[in-house]
């Protein structure tokens, strides 16, 4: 994953979102804004994105985006719990069609028994009440490359949401009313006749 990923995946999330006339703001912990930067360098990206939230610290999440202190304290910054509150926060902070969150420890420091650096959780929230959590642990590869991947993920997931609510499948009448012959040409089976047992 390169700077030239997240450039390119940049640019067609912004005309994606210009087709279906969505907006979107970032809230990051993490990244520090690099997700927003990432957007923002592509010219006349101003029609797409609305604003950036940088909550580095639990102060910031909680008075910036609303994020309860009980959420934080049970559990933690970087959680499901937190990255998706810090979404919904973001939406309705900003009014937005769509919103993304960071959270995660890149390192070298601060790794918790059980939270590894590398691990970051993500989610994005969507207007029409979708929400998409995701957890990636990207291992000890250095804290420019977590927050790189991370970039690249959020866009992804930013993405996906834009898309819209993928269409549910139905079967073919066709297919239904062949299966439906099927089982109506199919020759009922006559009960096997009990053959009684010779008299003594």
């Amino acid at each position: 994953m390169s700077g030239s990923d997240a450039r390119a995946l940049s640019r067609s999330l912004l005309d994606l979102c210009r087709m279906r006339k969505l907006t979107i703001a970032t809230a990051e912990s993490c990244t520090g804004g690099l997700v927003a930067g990432a957007l923002t360098d592509i010219p006349g990206s101003s029609d797409v994105i609305d604003r950036g939230f940088v909550t580095y610290s639990n102060d910031a999440k909680r008075a910036m985006l609303g994020v309860k202190a009980t959420t934080l304290a049970t559990f933690g910054a970087v959680s499901k719990e937190t990255a998706t509150a810090m979404a919904i926060g973001a939406l309705e902070k900003a009014g937005v069609d769509l919103a993304v969150s960071i959270t995660g420890i890149a390192g070298p420091g601060g790794a918790t028994p059980g939270k590894p650096v590398g691990l970051v959780h993500f989610a994005v929230a969507a207007r029409d009440g979708r929400i998409l959590h995701r957890e990636c642990r990207f291992g000890a590869i250095g804290r420019s490359a977590v927050r790189l991947r991370s970039v690249v993920e959020a866009l992804r997931m930013l993405t996906e949401l834009a898309r819209g609510p993928q269409a549910v499948t139905k079967p073919r009448r066709e297919a239904a009313s062949r299966l439906r012959l099927r089982v109506a040409r199919s020759p009922r089976r006559s009960p096997a006749k009990r053959r009684r047992p010779p008299r003594a």
